[in-house]
């Protein structure tokens, strides 16, 4: 949960998550609606999705207990060589460096290691660097405290040098340019992609549909979508059977992600009640009186909530 968000961000959710599955198998048995709805908010659904598959790995393919070699760790869905050295240094002891964004950080600043870490010959570097650093005892000690070098004292803006352990050699800082280290992500123009969300209302209630596995929101609730070229109520007749009977333009809603902006236009539409047919597999009509226990991505839960209000 703290890959790509806050602390502060993640307490709660990771007290829910662990209040209802407080051991690997109940979180591989678990209905991924279940999963993904104590996601919700979250972001980045993809690590829910993989963290539920590899406790559904490790319960299938290792009898039910986390594996201690690094293949094996590594194999599992959404763990890398980073993320699997610190579970085993961490659980096991066991000498694995790691290369997580604050230790990127750190050793780029120790080091004045010119460059965006993202680039392979800048990553590389890293690395080496890494396995250097790391001793070959109190090792779990070592990756916790590396890790928490770059969160409080050598943080991205305004670092706290002075109560830093390793600033006596760290180059960055006799060098006086703390800000230039790690170099910047090279910039692009943020594309823009425009979507129409179909907020289908029909008897009290709004059709939601379950988005594809894979690719943005895989598996999550969402309302139906429509490109912005489609005529809606031909969309409606061939969907439905009928058009229409009313329709609401609602304001257009951004949702950024990390490489596209998304211009979300909510539709309210209101249908006949003789058209709102049984669920089905992939969709459901849900009643507008109560929020679902489903994984929905973060625009779709606030559209719902408008519905509810």
């Amino acid at each position: 949960m703290l890959q790509q968000t806050q602390v502060a961000t993640v307490i709660p959710y990771y007290t829910r998550f662990m209040a209802r599955f407080p051991d690997l198998r109940s979180l591989a048995d678990a209905p991924q609606d279940e999963v993904l709805h104590l996601w919700t908010g979250l972001g980045y659904y993809a690590r829910a999705r993989n963290l539920q598959k590899a406790a559904q790995r490790v319960r299938d393919e290792h009898g039910g207990r986390f594996p201690k070699d690094m293949e094996s760790v590594q194999a599992l869905p959404g763990i890398g060589r980073s993320t699997a050295g610190a579970i085993l240094a961490l659980a096991t002891g066991a000498r694995h460096p790691i290369l997580d964004g604050n230790v990127k950080r750190v050793l780029a600043r120790h080091g004045a290691i010119a460059g965006w870490p993202g680039d392979k010959r800048v990553e590389t570097r890293l690395w080496e660097l890494a396995d250097q650093y790391t001793p070959k005892t109190r090792v779990a000690d070592y990756t916790q405290a590396v890790m928490d070098l770059g969160a409080t004292l050598c943080t991205r803006s305004a670092p706290r040098c002075g109560e830093c352990p390793v600033a006596g050699d760290c180059r960055a800082r006799l060098l006086g340019k703390q800000a230039r280290y790690p170099g910047p992500k090279p910039r692009k123009a943020t594309p823009v992609r425009r979507t129409r969300m179909l907020m289908l209302i029909s008897d009290g209630a709004v059709l939601l549909e379950r988005r594809p596995p894979v690719g943005i929101w895989g598996g999550l609730w969402s309302f139906p979508e429509l490109g912005v070229d489609v005529d809606v109520s031909d969309w409606c007749r061939a969907r439905f059977g009928a058009p229409p009977r009313r329709t609401a333009v609602r304001p257009v809603l951004r949702h950024s992600f990390s490489h596209f902006h998304l211009d979300i236009e909510p539709l309210e539409l209101s249908l006949p009640a003789a058209v709102a047919v049984q669920d089905r597999a992939g969709s459901r009509w849900q009643p507008l009186g109560q929020m679902p226990r489903l994984g929905l991505a973060a625009p779709v839960k606030r559209l719902f909530e408008t519905l509810v209000a």
